[in-house]
């Protein structure tokens, strides 16, 4: 672990980039980089003397508007201040203004711990449950009449974040509250406007993730919260954003470390975040990182983008494959026990995954000849090879032009969404680009298991 030091000096470069360098970023890289004079630094943060109140909003609340601007040099320097520590070299870096991640300047071997944020400064849904105590008994027993236990912990810190907010400038995070996104495209910020462009899985995930916040937005009426937020549907789905998109699951609770929030998603990583027994967060380098790279963490699985894409809305163009959208044969997949994540269609090779076929070919044994549907299925669960492969070899031709139709139709499909999706105001559809990016995505990758299908 570093030693932190005292004082800090925040220095702002700006590097002007012409269109002739790059036509396709901005023109402005905003850097903050951190340097720090050698000598501990005590921390301490203020515990709340009350963690609900009912009074009205104090003055100096977060700026929820579309057009505030991020305050991230401020939080970087209060950070600091607190005992968040972290490798020379390390910077936070934007193109925009308003997206910053972070990126080093400095070549780090692997191993070396990049950050520590202490557990004064780490928000957790366990510390949460410990500050409310029972106070929000009767709002979780809705999300558990809702079916939605599992999601107990991030509603803990969804209701820290409210209470924070609720409290202004006197927030011991507001710094952090006010360093933090205003605009967020996931499917809880979604229309079902956007939902009628997005194909059917996409849709549906998205669609999850907005019927989570309303349940939510249910349940912190439970919770003896501030009358002005919990009616305020603006402020609870700006704190629900920041509670999914910046915390992680650790062994069943969930946490956000300020600063430690800043790592964009990867298919390839070059660190990992975890937390000791005592909260405290610790970033290490997985591998030794080149001076200029960026510092990325995973947020989910790598091999396919739309979970990514309803929860924390953004589309990793990187991802190799995607969910091969067989909706309509979900309850053959689960019976076959798979997973959405082992039906792929590989994007720039036009690879389908084998488990596609085997759900196939069971889909269409089970709308033509039952008994052959359960002889394949008894197969599958005996794990003999042979016989599957000699099913397949029986039945190919039909396998083929089930999953023909299928991405004839999806391509089809995706053309009349993206269409629909061009046709929308920008003004109030904002997060129509996202949804064309995603759906071209889907579409290229598609377009390339038709070249191979047809050429079988």
């Amino acid at each position: 672990i570093f030693i932190l030091r005292s004082s800090c000096k925040i220095s702002i470069q700006f590097s002007l980039i012409t269109p002739t360098q790059s036509s396709s970023k901005p023109a402005t890289l905003l850097c903050i980089n951190m340097k720090f004079n050698l000598s501990l630094v005590a921390v301490c943060l203020a515990k709340s003397a009350a963690a609900f109140s009912s009074q009205a909003l104090p003055p100096g609340v977060v700026n929820l508007s579309s057009s505030a601007q991020r305050d991230v040099f401020t939080m970087a320097d209060w950070a600091a201040s607190f005992g968040v520590q972290q490798a020379e070299g390390l910077q936070l870096t934007s193109y925009d203004g308003q997206d910053y991640f972070a990126a080093t300047q400095q070549d780090i071997p692997a191993g070396t711990c990049v950050m520590y944020v202490p557990s004064d400064v780490v928000l957790s849904s366990s510390q949460a449950a410990q500050e409310f105590g029972g106070a929000l008994g009767d709002a979780e027993n809705q999300l558990s009449m809702a079916g939605l236990q599992e999601k107990i912990p991030l509603f803990r810190l969804f209701m820290k974040i409210l209470v924070e907010y609720g409290k202004g400038e006197a927030s011991p995070w507001y710094t952090w509250l006010n360093s933090l996104p205003r605009i967020y495209n996931t499917g809880a910020s979604m229309t079902y406007a956007c939902f009628d462009c997005l194909p059917p899985y996409a849709a549906w995930l998205a669609l999850t993730e907005r019927q989570n916040f309303v349940n939510f937005q249910k349940a912190s009426k439970y919770a003896p919260m501030n009358e002005e937020i919990v009616s305020n549907v603006t402020i609870l789905k700006w704190a629900y954003n920041v509670a999914l998109t910046r915390s992680i699951d650790w062994y069943g609770e969930r946490y956000i470390a300020p600063m430690g929030d800043m790592f964009n998603h990867g298919t390839e990583i070059e660190v990992e975040i975890s937390y000791d027994e005592n909260g405290n967060c610790m970033v290490y380098a997985t591998t030794d990182v080149y001076a200029g790279s960026p510092l990325r963490v995973s947020y989910g699985d790598p091999t396919n983008p739309t979970p990514l894409f309803a929860s924390y809305g953004f589309l990793d163009e990187t991802s190799p494959a995607t969910f091969c959208k067989v909706m309509h044969m979900k309850d053959e997949m689960e019976e076959l026990g798979y997973t959405f994540a082992d039906l792929l269609f590989y994007k720039d090779t036009g690879d389908i995954s084998p488990q596609v076929y085997d759900v196939a070919l069971y889909y269409v044994l089970k709308k033509s000849d039952p008994s052959l549907a359960d002889g394949f299925y008894q197969t599958m669960m005996s794990g003999d090879e042979a016989a599957k492969s000699q099913y397949h070899e029986q039945y190919w031709q039909y396998t083929k032009e089930e999953m023909q139709k299928h991405v004839d139709g999806t391509l089809r499909d995706l053309d009349k969404w993206s269409t629909k999706a061009n046709g929308y105001d920008l003004n109030t559809h904002p997060r129509v680009p996202l949804i064309l990016a995603h759906n071209d995505f889907v579409k290229e990758t598609f377009l390339n298991v038709k070249n191979n299908l047809d050429y079988m």
